[in-house]
């Protein structure tokens, strides 16, 4: 059986995967935004940092990609998925329908933000968003690398999303 992934933040440029396909691809019922504090790759318990989630959010849909995994190696992927994504019970594994470039519907597994989970915190101002990215720090590196290399990705692609743009240039006025 063929295993689709879902990505829409660092899944974009840190796959972390065996990748056979790489499709742009757009899910229906959801937002990306950083809507969730990060307390271990981005941030710390005593200072959280923020990444992307997705949001269900009635109406609206993320662009990202949708990554083949190759065959064969579908357990890897799904264990190493697992550990790097849910260090924290903040996101919960899906299977949902995405539409692909060409047309294609593929059900791709996908983690989205549990709205209940501690770590959530949708609605955030963008301003607040860019004070605590400029200065957030975790185990993967700093919180502003994050965004800066998802915003790239997403330019790369041809994806526009107005609120990271936003984001990049506050954070690095912030930053300098």
């Amino acid at each position: 059986m063929t295993m689709w992934v879902f990505g829409y933040g660092s899944l974009l440029w840190n796959p972390g995967i065996n990748v056979a396909e790489k499709v742009l691809a757009s899910l229906s019922g959801y937002a990306r935004s950083f809507c969730m504090r990060s307390i271990h790759h981005r941030g710390s318990d005593e200072k959280p940092g923020l990444v992307l989630a997705l949001d269900q959010t009635l109406n609206a849909y993320c662009n990202g990609v949708v990554l083949r995994v190759m065959t064969g190696d579908e357990d890897n992927a799904l264990s190493y998925l697992r550990e790097r994504e849910l260090i924290s019970s903040a996101y919960v594994e899906k299977m949902l329908d995405v539409t692909l470039l060409d047309g294609r519907v593929v059900t791709a597994l996908t983690y989205v933000v549990d709205p209940e989970h501690v770590q959530y915190c949708g609605g955030l101002p963008l301003e607040e968003q860019a004070q605590i990215i400029a200065k957030a720090w975790g185990g993967r590196g700093a919180n502003s690398e994050y965004l800066y290399k998802t915003a790239s990705q997403l330019h790369k692609m041809g994806v526009a999303d107005k609120e990271l743009d936003w984001l990049v240039s506050r954070v690095a006025a912030l930053s300098s």
